[in-house]
């Protein structure tokens, strides 16, 4: 990963505010306080601006306007996939925001950490865990099934 970083043509001194190198996405509850924090930690201890949701959201809140513009002004992109990471309607939002903004083809990279999760149980994941949440996003970012 670092030599990915490393290579990124935008010095983290040099960009503008409110822009970001990296958005971690994650579900506070599986990761929040260990390993999340950890590589949190590492990437500003290695001086790269790395955007995480600092709040908890609870059932029925709406994700904040700050972490919904961030992932647009972010260029890589890490979501944190946990065996509940679908579980959130926030974290699938998230990541279809990252999906549609990888799509638009910008130069933004998708970096995934399976996190005591199989990659494979990720690609043949059971669609109807997923659907509910999926329908229950807003049109403008709910990608389609």
């Amino acid at each position: 990963m670092e030599s990915i970083l490393a290579s990124s043509s935008v010095l983290p001194s040099a960009l503008p505010a409110g822009e970001y190198e990296v958005f971690l996405s994650f579900r506070g509850p599986d990761v929040r306080k260990t390993f999340a924090d950890h590589l949190y930690t590492s990437l500003y201890r290695s001086k790269i601006r790395t955007f995480r949701d600092e709040e908890e959201l609870c059932k029925g809140e709406e994700i904040a306007p700050s972490l919904v513009q961030a992932i647009p002004n972010s260029k890589i992109y890490i979501p944190i996939l946990t065996k509940q990471y679908a579980s959130s309607k926030w974290c699938l939002q998230e990541l279809a925001q990252m999906v549609g903004c990888w799509k638009q083809k910008k130069g933004h990279l998708i970096l995934p950490i399976f996190y005591f999760v199989d990659p494979r149980d990720v690609r043949h994941i059971n669609m109807a865990l997923i659907r509910k949440p999926l329908y229950s996003m807003p049109r403008n970012i709910a990608p389609k099934l």
